[in-house]
């Protein structure tokens, strides 16, 4: 889905009303005055479709999947590069994760 994209924008939070916040707000007033605030990565023009290795992945791709780790500060356990079932890369099991 993101091959051949020249850069992708990682939203890493929000900006309301001249402040700076990492979560949204529960009310949509204040939702709606939310602007989103991105990091620009780089994007990789390889495709990526089929592939079952991590180490496989153009750099620029793990680079990207590294950075969302980093601002949820969650685990990927999985990575999907096609709607084929086989097309799955494991990178932690999700039922054995600490």
């Amino acid at each position: 889905m993101l091959d051949g994209l020249a850069e992708l924008l990682l939203c890493t939070g929000y900006e309301l009303d001249g402040e700076l916040i990492d979560i949204l707000p529960m009310g949509a007033d204040d939702i709606s005055r939310c602007k989103p605030v991105y990091e620009v990565l780089d994007g990789w023009s390889d495709s990526t479709v089929g592939v079952t290795h991590y180490e496989r992945l153009p750099i620029q791709a793990r680079l990207y999947l590294q950075r969302i780790e980093q601002v949820t500060g969650v685990p990927i356990h999985m990575v999907s590069t096609s709607p084929d079932r086989d097309h799955t890369i494991l990178l932690r099991h999700p039922f054995l994760a600490d």
